[in-house]
């Protein structure tokens, strides 16, 4: 007999992913999602077509910032194993930009649903965060233990803070809480907002690459599935732990770029523009604490998981191509 989650943002990259890892192992998933157009609604409705044909899988459309729509599942549905909170507005230079959305989402909307995990007996919550969180000199690779008080944009900010408020729901309240720090999730309906997606039908399309600064700052890329995995390994009571789930091979953006146009077999023409402030030069995870912890590693090699999205985008071309990436 499966157990019942909560998935929030379930229509989003990460969380249609765990769903579809969730239910493929018998559980049932209750799927909470907005659609908000933070970034094209089309692969948000790519993935949810997908999962609405799941019998395991019940889909609310609805925002974590409604209280009373959460009191409602957790009236309908009863007994909840855990909350998987991935629901978010999400990108960094974007929250330059909307500060409110992000502190209403990310803030208010994790405090609604730590209430929630209390008022409905939940036990266990897992709460997506970011490696964007570390600021911008972190040791490389970063440990969890590297300084994240010193955020440099209102994305990172906000997580902090919701990863301090879950600290008090675990004191008080002793819900068992484990936080995932992720650092550069791609992959096949991965966000059209990040670098992947957008080089990917930048050069698939001949449209001109466009590149913040001279292309040496680098990412340990992570590919979804592997993220997928850890974050569901992390529904073990684990007391309160901060986690980091990140790539193992890192790759400057010039030398992802070349990866791009040999799969593709197309030139880039790359248009550089000014390096962002709210960006850093540099990530890369340390993931041994998920290793001893949960005895996660990353699996799917950078070239594998690039060679993946490439073929999905060429067999969904004829709306891919027109997914905005500005």
């Amino acid at each position: 007999m499966g157990s019942r989650y909560l998935v929030t943002g379930a229509a989003g990259f990460i969380g249609a992913r765990v769903t579809d890892f969730l239910t493929a192992d018998g559980h049932t998933v209750v799927g909470i999602d907005n659609l908000n157009d933070a970034y094209d609604v089309r692969l948000k409705d790519f993935r949810l077509d997908r999962l609405k044909q799941n019998p395991r899988f019940t889909f609310y459309r609805g925002d974590i910032c409604d209280r009373p729509l959460l009191e409602k599942i957790g009236t309908v549905h009863g007994s909840i194993e855990a909350v998987i909170h991935l629901a978010a507005r999400a990108g960094v230079r974007a929250s330059t930009e909307n500060p409110w959305g992000v502190v209403d989402t990310n803030l208010v909307g994790s405090l609604n649903l730590l209430e929630f995990a209390r008022q409905f007996n939940i036990p266990k919550f897992v709460l997506a965060s970011t490696s964007s969180i570390y600021g911008a000199e972190p040791p490389f690779p970063t440990p969890e233990e590297a300084d994240s008080s010193h955020p440099l944009q209102q994305y990172a900010a906000s997580k902090k803070a919701a990863e301090t408020m879950s600290h008090v729901y675990h004191h008080l309240y002793g819900l068992d809480v484990t936080i995932f720090r992720y650092f550069t999730v791609y992959g096949p309906a991965g966000r059209p907002d990040l670098a992947l997606f957008r080089f990917v039908q930048w050069i698939a399309e001949g449209r001109p690459v466009k590149l913040n600064g001279d292309g040496n700052q680098s990412r340990g890329f992570t590919y979804v599935d592997d993220i997928a995995r850890g974050t569901i390994l992390g529904l073990r009571p684990l007391g309160y732990e901060i986690i980091n789930l990140g790539g193992h091979e890192s790759i400057s953006m010039n030398d992802l770029i070349a990866m791009i146009e040999e799969l593709l077999g197309k030139r880039a023409e790359i248009v550089h523009g000014p390096f962002h402030r709210a960006d850093i030069m540099n990530n890369l995870a340390d993931v041994s604490k998920a290793r001893k912890v949960l005895g996660w590693e990353p699996q799917v090699k950078l070239k594998e998981g690039v060679r993946n999205l490439v073929d999905w985008y060429l067999a969904e071309r004829s709306w891919a191509s027109q997914v905005l990436t500005e």
